[in-house]
Formats: C-alpha cells, sequence, structure tokens
C-alpha cells in the first residue's frame, strides 16, 4: 500500500518541481497535453485517424455529438493558437489566462459543451498560454 503512495508522492514532487523549475512551455506543453487533453478536441486528426501535430491546437470539427439536443452544443472546437480568431476576438493572452483561472469568458459566460469549466491555478493558466503561444 506504502508503494503507490510514494509513487504518487514522487509524481507530484516532479511536476511541482517541473514547474517551478522555470521551464513554463515545457510545463505548459505538459498541462494541455497530458492533463487538460487540449489536443483532443482542438486538434485535427489525419488520414490515418492520429492526431495532426502540424495542426496542433488548430480546431476542428468535432467526432461526436449528443444523441439528444444539448442546448449551446459546439459541433467544431475554435482554433486556440494566437493566430486564430479567438485570440484576437477576446483581446489575447491576458484573456485566455483570466478564462483558464475563472471559466468564464470574456463575455461573462462560460464557454458551451463540450468545454469543460476549468478553474485553473494563475501559474498553470499561464504556462497553457506561454505553451499556446509557441504554435504558429
Amino acid at each position: 500500500m506504502r508503494l503507490p503512495l510514494l509513487v504518487g508522492f514522487l509524481t507530484l514532487s516532479f511536476v511541482s518541481a517541473w514547474a517551478q523549475s522555470g521551464d513554463k512551455i515545457a510545463y505548459g506543453k505538459y498541462l494541455a497535453h497530458e492533463v487538460s487533453k487540449c489536443l483532443d478536441c482542438h486538434t485535427p486528426k489525419n488520414e490515418k485517424g492520429e492526431l495532426d501535430m502540424t495542426r496542433a491546437m488548430k480546431g476542428k470539427v468535432m467526432e461526436y455529438q449528443p444523441i439528444d439536443p444539448i442546448p449551446g452544443w459546439h459541433k467544431t472546437s475554435p482554433d486556440i493558437t494566437p493566430s486564430g480568431r479567438l485570440w484576437s476576438r477576446w483581446g489575447g493572452e491576458g484573456a485566455l489566462v483570466k478564462y483558464l483561472v475563472t471559466g468564464l469568458t470574456p463575455k461573462g459566460t462560460q464557454a458551451g459543451p463540450p468545454m469543460p469549466t476549468y478553474k485553473m491555478k494563475q501559474a498553470d493558466a499561464e504556462a497553457i498560454v506561454e505553451y499556446l503561444k509557441t504554435l504558429k
């Protein structure tokens, strides 16, 4: 029983140390890819059904829809890279950080489904946005 606790503690210690190491972009990439799973909804797939990393976070048509209609359901996800409309429409990186921290868009509303409502720590939200800034 102690081994899983030790592994969990070491993992949290590693992630915490990583976050404090100053490699904010790598930490943001880790959070976006492995924790928040942003790629799953914001990255199109290639003809083999694999994520097309040449278009990472560029938005896509969702592969799934609800059986029964859900009000506000989005059939597509937006391009969340700096070259996407969302950045300019929302007013830049500060708005994205605020969204990830508060769960509210610049209009003061939650994003429509299937987007989950995130309420991240400020440093985590900033790291994800730093990573997104590296994408073209």
